[in-house]
C-alpha cells in the first residue's frame, strides 16, 4: 500500500503540480504524502518515508535540494509522535493537525526560499506563495485522508466482527 500511495504523490507531483497553480503557489505532494503517511503509521518508518519524499520533491524543483527533506522530516517526525494510526480516531482531529503542520511547513520552506533569492518581499511570500501553496495542499490532502480514515475505520470494524464471533462461538463449554 505505502508503494501506491508513494507512486500516486510522484506521479501527480510530475504531471499535475508543475501545471497547476493559483499565483506562485504549487501544489507540494511531498508534504501530503509525508503528513498521511506519518498520521497513518507513525515513528520511525513515517520520518524515514518523510525524508525520502522530501528529498524526491527538492531533486523535482528548482530550489536547494534537502531543504524539503529537512522539512518533511520534521514534519512528519512531529505528526507521527504517537506512533498510532491517528485516522481511527476519526478526521477531524489528523486533518487539523496536518493543516497546521503543513502551513507552518510551507511557511519555512518559502522563507528559506526567499533567503536565497526566489522572491521579491514577506507580503509576496505570505500572500502570493505560502496561502495559495497551503490552500491546494490541504484540498489535495483531503482525497488521501479520507481513504486512510476509511481503511482505518474498516480494519477496525472487522476486527470487532471476528471477535464477537469468537466469542459467540466458544468451544470452551462443550
Amino acid at each position: 500500500m505505502l508503494f501506491v500511495f508513494a507512486a500516486i504523490c510522484l506521479v501527480l507531483q510530475v504531471c499535475v503540480a508543475p501545471y497547476v497553480g493559483f499565483d506562485n503557489g504549487r501544489i507540494n505532494f511531498a508534504i501530503v504524502f509525508s503528513g498521511v503517511y506519518a498520521l497513518s503509521r507513525g515513528g520511525r518508518p513515517a520520518v524515514v518515508a518523510g525524508f525520502f519524499a522530501g528529498l524526491v520533491y527538492d531533486l523535482l524543483t528548482t530550489g536547494p535540494i534537502g531543504l524539503c527533506a529537512a522539512i518533511c522530516t520534521v514534519t512528519s517526525y512531529f505528526l507521527g509522535m504517537e506512533e498510532r494510526n491517528r485516522f481511527a480516531d476519526g478526521f477531524v482531529s489528523p486533518t487539523s493537525s496536518f493543516g497546521v503542520a503543513a502551513l507552518a511547513s510551507l511557511l519555512v520552506y518559502h522563507l528559506c526560499m526567499l533567503l536565497v533569492g526566489f522572491g521579491t518581499g514577506i507580503i509576496e511570500l505570505v500572500f502570493l506563495r505560502v496561502l495559495p501553496s497551503f490552500a491546494m495542499t490541504f484540498i489535495c490532502y483531503l482525497p488521501f485522508a479520507y481513504f486512510q480514515m476509511a481503511g482505518a475505520s474498516g480494519s477496525h470494524s472487522v476486527g470487532r466482527r471476528s471477535s464477537k464471533r469468537a466469542s459467540h462461538y466458544s468451544v470452551k463449554d462443550l
